[in-house]
């Protein structure tokens, strides 16, 4: 089971959110370069990143924070939050991000997501509220069921999906094991867990149920999980 560790960026800044409300990031003190070396020398192999301002506004605001990561790590890069297009999607490749994270926009035109995902490295990006999908930063919803929304890539190329329970995000208080199994079996796609890590447990709850892979934010940020020994364990 893949551990990635998370970069949320607002103002090129570290922060942290609860349940997505931006009114409730707390900024951390150490440069998104900084974390990003420290979390490659606990043995971080891939690097989740999320443009929050991007998510919200529908492009990117972050890209000089994300592009000292790629120049300065051997990081793998993902990065998500307001890539709306083809050519959006080009330039962060371009500075060295190795897939890019699509929420809203494939929600809006799966079609177009799909076809895209023919050229280019492209995760899904799912982010479920009250069991239906949320887009624009987690604050609109479209009226799509997450279950229903992961059956349109079953027989897609993308490399995988990242489901998040936005009422889990941040909170700490475990993952939404039964959200996450349901997409990956109505996907049949690589699948990633992303809201509520709190523990290792948690990240034994996740392998023990054949999930492929696991986001952790707030979890390590706020001291609750050794990474050194998740990366270990969980290898």
């Amino acid at each position: 089971m893949q551990i990635i560790p998370a970069i949320d960026l607002k103002e090129g800044n570290v922060v942290r959110l609860s349940q997505g409300d931006m009114g409730s990031a707390k900024i951390y003190d150490k440069s998104p370069l900084e974390f990003a070396k420290l979390l490659e020398g606990m043995g971080a192999e891939i690097l989740h990143v999320v443009d929050l301002e991007g998510a919200f506004c529908g492009t990117p605001k972050n890209k000089e924070a994300i592009l000292s990561i790629t120049q300065n790590t051997k990081l793998k890069v993902e990065v998500g939050g307001g890539i709306r297009d083809e050519d959006t999607i080009k330039e962060y490749l371009n500075i060295g991000v190795n897939r890019v994270i699509l929420g809203s926009m494939a929600l809006k035109n799966p079609t177009l997501a799909k076809t895209l995902a023919k050229d280019y490295p492209i995760v899904i990006g799912i982010d479920a509220k009250n069991g239906y999908v949320a887009t624009q930063g987690w604050v609109e919803s479209e009226g799509v069921l997450a279950l229903d929304f992961a059956k349109e890539f079953k027989e897609s190329e993308i490399l995988g999906i990242i489901c998040t329970d936005i009422g889990c995000d941040g909170m700490l208080n475990g993952v939404n094991l039964e959200f996450t199994k349901g997409i990956k079996e109505a996907s049949l796609h690589f699948t990633i867990a992303s809201g509520g890590v709190s523990s290792l447990l948690d990240l034994e709850k996740l392998q023990e149920a054949n999930i492929d892979g696991v986001i952790v934010g707030k979890a390590f940020y706020e001291g609750r999980i050794d990474l050194k020994e998740a990366f270990k364990k969980f290898a």
